[in-house]
């Protein structure tokens, strides 16, 4: 059997709780707000989304990177993590389709990683003390240098991030064809979410964060899409004053995790920074509109006020988290507007929600509808 020398390295939390392991990935340090990921398998997917910019990912499965990884499992053009905590980085892998190893992938990103840790213990201890920044390093062992560092960088709450992972110009996905064409504001969009429209007979044309409802109406769409992204709804104001244009536009308007967040921010609702957030592909959601319960997947750190929601009048809430009774999804009564929390595009994750981009389809459907009736 073949041994892998690993070199030391080092975990270290913003409350000062430090945590030995060994180097993966890439030799070097990185900061970041911790949180933990409870999903099984996806984790290339869960490293490439846009969400979790400015993050560092402790993934609760043990095994990470036992099946390399492909270049058709990523939510956008690189990995988006800030870095990893994990128990076992395995070195090697095994399936036929994959491209690569973990490995090599992060170091080709530049990723710094820590393994074998107690991810178990970790994990208990931020849901204690809650999401808090981090430092991990295979560079230096130092404590107080790495405390100095550490105490540089920013806290989540007040960060506005989706600039750093937009778009920097519009661009067209799907066919030209298509029956119906969906602008989506790219405040940092997972590839699938775009995958999921395409399949539903979308054409797509993907807008910069700061374009304006007078920019995306001149193409004309049939609807739009709020994606989701990283970092704090409530200091992004500018882009909530736009998505309450797009709201009164009477377009039929799908908003998902941060898109819903500006959604409640664009109709006077608040959001506020979660203990720990909810991140995995497991939570169970009931629809209160049919009574049902479905397995979602998950990556969000903020959450709207459900106070706040009640003074709407012509909103009803229409999902709720059941494992803490949050709000995960909303709709307006009066217009084509409705949003969810969760991630229905599920990559990873069970495709229990995927029936809310048909009720998309069917929203702007029947607005085409009216249309060509009148």
């Amino acid at each position: 059997m073949k041994y892998i020398t690993k070199s030391p390295a080092i975990l270290l939390l913003e409350d000062g709780k430090v945590f030995h392991g060994k180097a993966a990935g890439t030799i070097g340090t990185a900061t970041g707000e911790i949180c933990f990921n409870t999903g099984m398998t996806g984790y290339q997917e869960i490293f490439t989304d846009p969400s979790y910019f400015g993050q560092i990912i402790v993934t609760t499965n043990v095994h990470i990177g036992n099946y390399g990884v492909n270049k058709d499992e990523v939510e956008s053009d690189s990995i988006k993590i800030a870095g990893l905590i994990c128990k076992q980085f395995e070195e090697f892998h095994s399936r036929k389709r994959s491209d690569g190893s973990l490995k090599d992938y992060f170091i080709d990103n530049g990723i710094v990683a820590i393994s074998d840790v107690d991810t178990r213990a970790i994990v208990r201890y931020i849901r204690d003390k809650g999401a808090m920044n981090c430092i991990i390093s295979s560079e230096t062992l130092d404590i107080e240098v790495l405390k100095a560092k550490l105490a540089k960088v920013p806290s989540m709450a007040g960060l506005e991030l989706s600039s750093k992972v937009s778009t920097k110009k519009p661009y067209f996905v799907g066919d030209v064809n298509s029956e119906y064409k969906v602008a989506v504001l790219d405040l940092g969009v997972k590839k699938n979410i775009l995958r999921s429209l395409v399949e539903r007979g979308c054409y797509l044309q993907v807008f910069p964060q700061k374009t304006t409802l007078e920019e995306m109406m001149n193409w004309a769409p049939d609807g739009f899409m709020i994606s989701n992204g990283p970092g704090d709804p409530g200091v992004m104001k500018e882009e909530a004053a736009n998505i309450k244009n797009i709201i009164d536009s009477g377009v039929p308007t799908f908003g998902i995790c941060l898109g819903h967040q500006l959604i409640a921010e664009a109709s006077g609702i608040s959001t506020y920074k979660m203990h720990k957030g909810h991140r995995g592909i497991n939570h169970p959601v009931k629809n209160l509109i049919t009574g049902k319960s479905e397995i979602t997947s998950q990556n969000h750190g903020f959450t709207v006020k459900a106070e706040d929601v009640a003074k709407v009048k012509n909103m009803e809430v229409t999902h709720i988290n059941l494992n803490d009774n949050t709000i995960e999804g909303f709709r307006y009564t009066d217009r084509n507007v409705f949003s969810v929390q969760y991630h229905p595009e599920a990559c990873p994750g069970p495709y229990d929600a995927r029936y809310l981009f048909d009720d998309f389809i069917g929203m702007m459907t029947t607005i085409k509808t009216k249309t060509l009736v009148h």
